[in-house]
């Protein structure tokens, strides 16, 4: 079901839940784009895209459309093109801080595409990948980088071969085919939040 943004969740109900895969505290939206992660395979690696439909606008449903193939191709000029993508996220974080899940952690997201971290290629198999809503050029709001900092923390402790030092963009795995989350992106802001977050959990 599409959905329109809702209230930012209070960040002490942001839990994730290893046995499920679930983040509580979000919206569900289940995705088909998505599969089994290889066989020993768990979380190692976060990648942070960033997504705007249509280019530069926010809010809406169509972020939730495309990761349901329900994108609706004569409703904006550029949606024609997006007709045959079949892609996911495991989250998307809106510009008011709400947040969205569309495939359970441990299964395989199709969110970075052909890719490749620290010599080991097909990224999608070890991460977790986690949309914000924005571009590249575009000041990302502080509720998103609150909200994903602690959902960066709550995940290494749910998933332990994640760590904060795993933590990177779409541009970092796959450099010159990809830009975001662009250079509006504070990445000392995040990592400073997320440092204090790993440290000290809300009630």
């Amino acid at each position: 079901m599409l959905r329109t943004p809702g209230a930012a969740p209070d960040l002490a109900g942001l839990r994730v839940d290893a046995a499920s895969g679930r983040l509580l505290g979000a919206s569900q939206v289940e995705s088909p784009n998505c599969d089994d992660r290889p066989a020993g395979l768990a979380p190692e690696l976060l990648v942070v895209h960033g997504i705007s439909l249509p280019p530069g606008e926010f809010g809406g449903p169509w972020i939730d459309a495309l990761f349901t193939n329900s994108l609706p191709p004569d409703a904006h000029p550029y949606f024609a093109a997006l007709a045959d993508l079949r892609v996911s996220a495991h989250l998307l974080v809106r510009r008011d801080g709400s947040v969205v899940q569309y495939v359970p952690f441990h299964r395989r997201a199709w969110h970075a595409g052909a890719s490749q971290w620290r010599g080991r290629e097909r990224c999608n198999d070890f991460s977790i990948g986690i949309e914000l809503e924005g571009t590249d050029a575009t000041a990302y709001a502080p509720a998103q980088y609150r909200v994903l900092a602690r959902v960066v923390a709550e995940l290494c402790r749910a998933y332990p071969a994640l760590s904060a030092d795993a933590l990177v963009g779409h541009s970092d795995v796959a450099p010159g085919r990809k830009s975001d989350p662009g250079i509006a992106f504070d990445w000392p802001l995040l990592r400073s939040f997320v440092s204090y977050g790993l440290e000290v959990r809300p009630a």
